[in-house]
């Protein structure tokens, strides 16, 4: 008798089929991510609930606050008493590329007087997440007190990133008033909380600071610290802008 031929093996094709499959998901959800972290899915067709300020620490914050960047109506509907005091702003398009869209001016947040001129509304949302549910807590259990105002550095100025020289050729998010400088507090009781004075050691001024920075990562993409680079011995800066680093 005659044996038969094996039948060829279909193993390469079905591993052929299945990696290819791999590949499509994985481009699905990648692209997926890449549109939501970039707010191009507009709230009304955003199925993500909207962020109400009174809520602590909501769940997919970043996709959720990126879902704000583009709509002065979602703006209006989160920025609001008794959790912040913001008034919109006009888009300012600059010849150069510098400018904002969907701006505000930010008076108050989280219980702390808050004076920005032009930030983002998706910067000022997270600004006030952060002072009304990780700062004035801190605060009050580190501090014995609470947060009466913050010490701003400015928000919006046209001009590129600080650093090395290749940095140097890159547009900050300032330019586009998507990101702030933090100098410091000033407490209920009076006392001044300042960056550049007691970041270092570990008394518990420190302490307060280290931890406040710390929780910030949640909210803000970039959050750096005096540890990150002598250009910021004196101040945190935060922005949403599309790179993250937290240090």
């Amino acid at each position: 008798v005659r044996a038969m031929a094996p039948a060829p093996s279909l193993d390469p094709l079905r591993r052929g089929v299945s990696w290819g499959r791999i590949l499509v998901f994985v481009l699905l959800v990648g692209g997926t991510a890449v549109i939501f972290r970039q707010g191009f899915v507009a709230p009304p067709f955003n199925p993500l609930p909207a962020i109400d300020l009174a809520r602590a620490h909501p769940w997919f914050v970043d996709w959720r606050l990126a879902a704000i960047k583009r709509s002065p109506q979602a703006c209006a509907g989160t920025l609001k008493a008794p959790h912040a005091d913001a008034e919109p702003i006009a888009d300012k398009v600059e010849p150069n590329g510098c400018g904002w869209m969907n701006g505000v001016s930010l008076s108050a947040a989280g219980g702390a007087r808050v004076r920005y001129a032009a930030v983002t509304c998706e910067v000022a949302v997270a600004l006030a997440l952060w002072l009304e549910h990780d700062v004035q807590p801190l605060a009050r259990e580190m501090l014995g007190t609470s947060v009466a105002s913050v010490q701003s550095l400015g928000s919006y100025a046209c001009r590129n990133i600080m650093g090395t020289a290749l940095l140097r050729k890159v547009r900050s998010q300032h330019a586009y008033a998507n990101a702030v400088d933090v100098a410091g507090f000033v407490l209920k009781d009076g006392r001044t909380i300042s960056i550049r004075r007691d970041w270092p050691g570990s008394a518990a001024e420190a302490r307060f600071l280290r931890a406040v920075h710390q929780r910030a990562c949640a909210y803000f993409r970039v959050a750096l610290s005096p540890d990150f680079n002598a250009a910021h011995h004196d101040h945190f800066h935060f922005d949403r802008g599309p790179f993250s680093r937290c240090k």
